[in-house]
């Protein structure tokens, strides 16, 4: 044993048998056993082996060790020998690589390469393990291959960052890297890659700046939060965190989601090799309520917990539209919170401030001045323009059919409808909406991508559009004549005091149950009817069930969100909660208080001011 302090060399990430020196003394790990010898791993490329005769102690798998390098041969392999030192220094060998963009693969065909990124997903395979690598220029595989079934590099996992070496290959018409090394980097090298991979993806990352569709001051203000969850959204799709996108299953909800849907589908198409990169990267998930319920985000982390175990992805974006801006969304933001989803909000039911603190981004009409006369549909068109504007004249027209299916009187409205008039006159925006509804009421929880696609005209095949939206519309509307014809004769009529109309229909006795139309939208034709019956004057209509009521209002100054509340605080063991629009939404409440919260609730209505004659 040597009494000076010898120079012990450890190789660092990325070298090769031929920065391997001979002579010189190496800190290695062992590997594993053979009849021959043991087998010492210098680092993740470089392995040697020790001849039995040249082994001084023995050693457990794993354990560090001192070598010394007898010979390099020229096939590669490494003859070593055991050393014992009592004092040494290490010496860390690095080799300077030149990393590769992962843009420039398709240029590297059959050469061997190194890059450097965070690992955006880690599948495990029947064969080999597949480890999806982001840069600032890209996002690309590397098939890393033990044996079949068995995880390759476990050290390195979702989110870290690593330095691959390997060669480029081809396979089914994909590029692929063959794993030679991975080297999981920590600490200053870390943190030197990622800075640079954020700075470049958050330049990468940003909102196209081009006008709206249409003249809006609301618009307008709203452009800065708008551009910052266009941002968040196409972060997401370059860096492959999934995204959930919930949405309200009525006609406006349908128009926001499927507008981004379509803004997505085709960012990812365009930025991600994987052909079916579409279908574990985007969800779209219509919601019954309008907000988000206990129900859905439960359904969601099964989904995305299982995920994230099965295929080794990240934990998904969140993106609520048409819904998510109320305190009823606060018991599924407490469970989000609990697993650190990013939750994101493009909504324009009035707004409760209390819900901030769980969104990274929250567009809202109401926070600038505006109104839910400025609909999700539209929002969420101009936020898929954003994230992706080559999709503009596919979906150029859903703002006018969502418009008019929420009954907006905005000043968009009418810009939306000329924009598209020629192709989309006002009564095919009607039918259409009409259609949707229709369709989604037998869709359920599901999301019906191609049929709503063909609905709303994007698949291509303007005769199927054509032939669906009339049938459905048929069938919607015999549906609904039905219905009112049933239920007009037992529509009971009061005046308020304010001289507002009011009329109670108990969509729960005098209605065909789980059938279309619903209650809400069996509501809203029997308030249309009776606005129609009698024009000028301030109606309100209550479509009445078991446990819940469905108000509808025109020409009555309601506040239905500060409704909820109050009924709440007032009625003791009543279970009151609700929401949505300032004048159009529901409230729910215990069976047994019925009649209490009811008449509670016409009590407050006679309160709210009424527009005018005229309104």
């Amino acid at each position: 044993m040597s009494s000076s302090i010898d120079t012990v060399y450890k190789l660092g990430p990325g070298c090769e048998v031929e920065d391997v020196q001979e002579g010189n003394i190496y800190l290695g790990q062992v590997q594993g056993f053979a009849n021959f010898g043991t087998f010492v791993q210098l680092n993740n490329a470089v392995k040697g082996l020790i001849h039995k005769s040249n082994a001084l102690t023995q050693h457990r798998e794993r354990a560090d060790i001192l070598v010394m390098v007898a010979q390099v041969r020229p096939n590669g392999n490494i003859d070593l020998r055991e050393v014992l030192l009592d004092e040494y220094e290490t010496t860390v060998v690095n080799r300077v690589v030149r990393t590769t963009p992962l843009s420039d693969l398709g240029e590297k065909i059959g050469k061997r390469i190194t890059v450097e990124g965070e690992l955006g997903q880690v599948k495990q395979t029947s064969g080999p393990t597949i480890f999806t690598i982001i840069d600032e220029t890209g996002v690309e595989n590397a098939a890393a291959f033990i044996e079949a079934g068995v995880r390759a590099y476990p050290e390195a996992d979702t989110g870290d960052i690593v330095q691959i070496s390997g060669e480029v290959m081809k396979r089914n018409n994909q590029l692929q890297i063959e794993v030679s090394s991975l080297n999981r980097l920590d600490g200053n090298e870390a943190a030197v890659v990622r800075a640079r991979i954020d700075a470049a993806l958050d330049k990468r990352a940003e909102p196209a700046d081009i006008p709206f569709l249409v003249e809006s001051d609301t618009l307008q203000k709203l452009r800065p939060e708008m551009q910052k969850l266009a941002k968040i959204v196409r972060r997401a799709v370059f860096t492959q965190q999934p995204i959930i996108l919930r949405h309200h299953a009525d006609a406006d909800g349908i128009s926001a989601a499927v507008a981004v849907e379509t803004a997505v589908v085709s960012l990812i198409r365009d930025h991600l090799s994987e052909t079916d990169s579409e279908y574990y990267l985007f969800k779209r998930s219509p919601s019954k309520a309008p907000f988000y319920e206990i129900e859905d985000i439960t359904r969601d982390l099964d989904f995305m917990l299982k995920d994230a175990i099965r295929f080794g992805q990240k934990l998904p974006l969140i993106f609520l539209m048409d819904n998510g801006s109320t305190e009823e969304d606060m018991p599924a933001y407490k469970i989000g919170q609990v697993y650190d989803l990013d939750i994101i909000v493009s909504d324009h039911h009035h707004p409760d401030e209390i819900v901030d603190q769980f969104l990274k981004a929250h567009v809202n009409p109401y926070h600038v001045g505006g109104d839910f006369g400025l609909t999700a549909g539209m929002i969420g068109t101009e936020l898929a323009r954003m994230i992706n504007p080559d999709v503009e004249k596919r979906i150029r027209h859903l703002p006018a059919i969502a418009g008019v299916a929420d009954r907006s009187d905005s000043v968009e409205l009418p810009q939306y409808l000329s924009l598209v008039a020629d192709e989309y006159p006002l009564d095919e925006c009607k039918k259409i909406a009409l259609a949707l509804d229709y369709e989604q009421f037998w869709l359920r929880f599901n999301d019906g991508r191609e049929i709503v696609k063909d609905i709303l005209n994007l698949n291509n095949n303007p005769l199927r559009h054509k032939r669906l939206v009339t049938l459905l519309v048929e069938e919607a509307e015999m549906a609904i004549a039905e219905q009112v014809k049933t239920l007009m004769p037992h529509v009971e009529r009061r005046t308020l005091a304010s001289g507002a109309l009011l009329f109670l229909a108990d969509v729960e006795m005098y209605a065909h149950r789980f059938t279309f139309p619903p209650p809400g939208k069996t509501s809203g034709e029997i308030h249309d009817l009776l606005c129609n019956e009698h024009a000028g004057e301030p109606v309100v209509t209550l479509g009445i069930g078991p446990d819940f009521v469905v108000l509808r209002s025109r020409g009555v100054m309601m506040n239905i969100p500060q409704m909820v509340r109050e009924l709440r605080e007032e009625i003791s063991g009543g279970g009151v909660n609700g929401g949505g629009h300032l004048v159009v939404g529901s409230i729910k409440f215990v069976e047994g208080m019925r009649n209490v919260v009811i008449e509670s609730l016409i009590a407050k209505i006679g309160e709210a001011p009424v527009a005018g004659k005229n309104a």
